[in-house]
């Protein structure tokens, strides 16, 4: 019943290369393929999920769709070529990624529209993740195109469900922004999130968003991945503060996913807590945001003692609620400090 089965899967046809006969060498089903589509209309895009790491990990329909598509389009031609030799798969291979997708993404669309069918992968797991993929699948639905997943290996939920934090719900961000003051506007729109945070991150970058989601998130728990699938496959779990002890020992290598737990409904920094949950609500009968009640000094003191911040970290925070400079919060921290040696205590 595989067969029929496999049929199904496909919306009851195959890649018009099937049609010359499974015996039938390439060259033929493709000519084939050419009569077929005059009769059926445009081909399919099938998005074709390929190894993260170990060839080992693809399905038996994911080969099939390699060997029978007209076209395969691939981010990483000869990273892709690896694994059409390791499973004997031929065809024509195309490139098609960020710097040549304006002009590669159409003559493809045009492909499809003349009847033949394309099998889109990444350099690994599910096209149209953090890829360019996404933009050709856009394409290919504008034109009426069927759009066909063949599902397997994903780097992301592979770190999600190793990670020991909780699964769901969670939150895909992808790769963070490059530059910082971009990569604290993206996590300051994620810290009051509940979700579960997923990460992609390159080695070279790996230390610089570790410490920015440990300023702007606090000291969560996270698991740090590296390698899926590979011999040298890794999870780290921990908190941020201790992964990033830990780059400091053991130098970053490979490709990273990060799972970072989202802010919980506790008062305490085990979750990441920035403020603003049930223990940080006004009296009763109190109006305004949590921390109107407290003076800078003790608001300062909330984000160290509570959230773990640095000292640093904590005045910045502090400032962003009240809408001030650090600059500012620093200068009134002194003035407090003055005022009160003079009478004899201190605020801190």
């Amino acid at each position: 019943m595989d067969g029929q089965r496999s049929c199904a899967d496909d919306g009851g046809k195959r890649p018009a290369r099937r049609a010359a006969g499974k015996g039938a060498p390439p060259d033929a089903r493709r000519a084939e393929s050419g009569r077929h589509a005059e009769a059926t209309g445009p081909g399919r895009l099938y998005l074709v999920a390929t190894p993260i790491g170990n060839l080992e990990d693809i399905t038996f329909r994911a080969v099939r769709m390699l060997q029978e598509a007209d076209v395969i389009a691939a981010e990483d031609t000869r990273q892709t070529r690896k694994l059409l030799n390791r499973y004997g798969i031929g065809g024509t291979l195309v490139s098609y990624h960020e710097h040549n997708k304006r002009t590669s993404g159409p003559a493809l669309v045009n492909r499809m529209l003349a009847g033949q069918s394309v099998a889109l992968v990444s350099d690994a797991g599910m096209p149209g993740i953090s890829d360019p993929g996404e933009d050709l699948v856009r394409l290919a639905v504008e034109a009426g195109i069927d759009v066909v997943p063949v599902p397997g290996p994903n780097a992301a939920l592979s770190a999600l469900v190793a990670s020991g934090l909780k699964a769901v719900p969670f939150l895909f961000a992808g790769f963070p922004p490059r530059g910082r003051r971009q990569l604290a506007e993206a996590l300051k729109r994620l810290r009051e999130l509940e979700e579960t945070l997923v990460f992609y991150e390159a080695p070279h970058r790996l230390a610089a968003t570790l410490a920015a989601m440990r300023d702007v998130l606090g000291n969560r728990r996270i698991a740090v991945a590296r390698e899926l699938t590979k011999v040298h496959e890794e999870v780290f779990r921990g908190t941020i503060d201790e992964a990033l002890a830990r780059l400091g020992e053991q130098p970053p290598r490979g490709e990273y996913v990060l799972v970072v737990e989202g802010r919980t409904g506790e008062g305490g920094s085990a979750g990441g807590r920035t403020g603003g949950g049930a223990d940080d609500d006004p009296p009763d009968g109190a109006s305004g945001p949590w921390w109107s009640a407290l003076g800078l000094a003790e608001h300062v003191r909330h984000y160290e003692e509570k959230e773990g911040l640095t000292r640093k970290a904590a005045m910045k925070r502090a400032a962003e609620d009240r809408g001030l400079s650090r600059r500012d919060v620093y200068q009134a921290l002194l003035a407090e400090r003055d005022v009160a040696d003079r009478d004899g205590a201190s605020p801190e």
